[in-house]
């Protein structure tokens, strides 16, 4: 039987926080290419396969909120549910340096396969579970690498991305800040605004209160750094919330 393409955690929650993990795993389902796109165990342990460390710490983090997790359970290069369904990076043929030859020669049918299989019920799980709670709050967290090949470091420890709607990214900023110990990225390493990405079509198609997380993935490496940084980002989020809701214009 087919392991299913999404987990959910405690779905029983009844917090308003649902947090998710779009690339929680590097996990390769036999129905693609039987389960080996052709690229190295090293290589599939890269950022570019799955956003390391990001599962734990999603998994952590719902649970000292008292929410439930959603995390995806197939690797981002068999088809990135972070992608809306036209975005030509759906599915990568080359990242970061390295060539994807199970990918190299999908066509339009192999990537409808795919969404069907995978893409289109990850978003079915993650819409039912926000749709069962009264005025959710999304917080997607992500992971990104030290240094891509041939760039500059990047000195972010979190990172918080956001595009239109910055009720709850602005707040979760001030708060991380004002602590004096973190080297916060704004909208860095990379802009918070995909077309028809899993925040557009969630969140900021319905209006619903939301944040994009990244951490820098040498510091979540293992359990204990996913689970100290659960237990530290939840205050602020928690404060940031309750920022929102004082805010008359929030």
């Amino acid at each position: 039987m087919p392991v299913p393409p999404v987990q959910i955690v405690n779905p029983d929650a009844t917090g308003r926080w649902v947090v998710t993990c779009d690339h929680a795993t590097n996990r390769v389902p036999p129905e693609v290419a039987g389960g080996d796109l052709g690229i190295a165990p090293a290589d599939m342990a890269r950022h570019i396969a799955w956003d390391v460390g990001a599962a734990g710490v999603t998994r952590h983090l719902a649970a000292r909120l008292g929410g439930t997790a959603v995390l995806s359970d197939f690797s981002r290069l068999v088809i990135d549910p972070n992608r809306g369904e036209d975005d030509p990076t759906l599915l990568m043929r080359l990242y970061d340096g390295t060539i994807i030859p199970a990918n190299r020669h999908s066509d339009a049918t192999e990537r409808e396969r795919r969404l069907e299989l995978f893409h289109r019920p990850y978003h079915h799980a993650l819409a039912e579970v926000l749709a069962a709670r009264d005025d959710p709050v999304i917080c997607s967290i992500h992971s990104f690498t030290p240094q891509l090949r041939n760039r500059p470091p990047r000195p972010w420890q979190v990172g918080v991305l956001f595009a239109g709607d910055r009720r709850l990214s602005d707040p979760l900023i001030a708060r991380l800040e004002a602590d004096g110990s973190l080297c916060v990225g704004i909208n860095e390493p990379y802009g918070g605004h995909l077309p028809g990405d899993a925040m557009d079509r969630h969140a900021l198609s319905t209006g619903r209160l939301h944040v994009l997380i990244e951490l820098r993935n040498d510091l979540i490496s293992d359990d204990g750094g996913q689970r100290h940084w659960a237990e530290r980002l939840a205050p602020f989020l928690e404060a940031a919330l309750e920022d929102v809701r004082d805010d008359p214009d929030g």
